[in-house]
């Protein structure tokens, strides 16, 4: 991949810019179980129940949740912003210091909320590099890896497929991006869902460490 024929770099946000805590993790767990038996008026096991049941329907419980239950995505958000969450970030200078040096425009994808992406952005100092954050309200509520979301990303911010890159942690999310004629990076974690799943062939590179890769793709041109 030469980096100067590259217009747009699309990066997701949680555990691609940075690595949620296992103790994060947890928390947004109960969070999201606790919010579920409010809203709903059931108890944490028949919550948890729905969740998780929700989320391999709809690729996100809150969708499920709007769906059948009528959810004002509001509710949601003010419930699950908790400020503790993010105590434990620090800025990765590294990392910062890779993406500026990416010719080209930058665009957050994220199926969470913009409010939870500018949070994290500024934690780890990356709040001015990138030129628009792509929420799950921007895709109406429509989760990746749905194609109809990539298509219109695309179709919003003008980019050209073929002429972008797609980076995200979760494999399957590549695939509609592969599709559209996007290059495509997985970002491999140690995370249950990328435990033991093939590289498959609309995934073009691999890697474990972010800063490296685009340093390897910058020093080779």
């Amino acid at each position: 991949m030469d980096p100067t024929e590259i217009d747009t770099w699309i990066f997701d946000l949680d555990n691609t810019l940075y690595s949620a805590s296992a103790d994060m993790h947890a928390r947004v767990d109960e969070l999201l179980r606790d919010f579920v038996a409010e809203f709903l008026g059931v108890d944490h096991k028949q919550a948890r129940v729905i969740q998780k049941d929700y989320f391999r329907q709809h690729g996100l419980t809150l969708r499920g949740l709007m769906i059948h239950h009528g959810l004002d995505p509001r509710a949601y958000v003010e419930y699950m912003t908790r400020p503790e969450l993010y105590r434990d970030m620090q800025p990765d200078h590294a990392l910062a210091g890779a993406i500026a040096r990416l010719p080209g425009r930058k665009i957050i994808y994220t199926n969470a909320f913009a409010n939870h992406a500018t949070e994290v952005l500024g934690r780890i100092g990356m709040e001015d590099h990138f030129e628009a954050i792509h929420d799950i309200a921007a895709a109406d509520y429509l989760p990746k890896p749905a194609d109809e979301a990539y298509e219109a990303l695309c179709r919003q911010y003008g980019v050209d497929a073929t002429r972008a890159v797609m980076v995200d942690d979760i494999a399957k999310n590549l695939e509609p991006a592969a599709q559209l004629g996007m290059s495509t990076v997985w970002m491999k974690t140690n995370a249950e869902w990328a435990r033991d799943i093939p590289q498959a062939e609309y995934i073009d590179h691999v890697t474990d460490d972010l800063v490296a890769w685009i340093e390897g793709l910058l020093g080779s041109y």
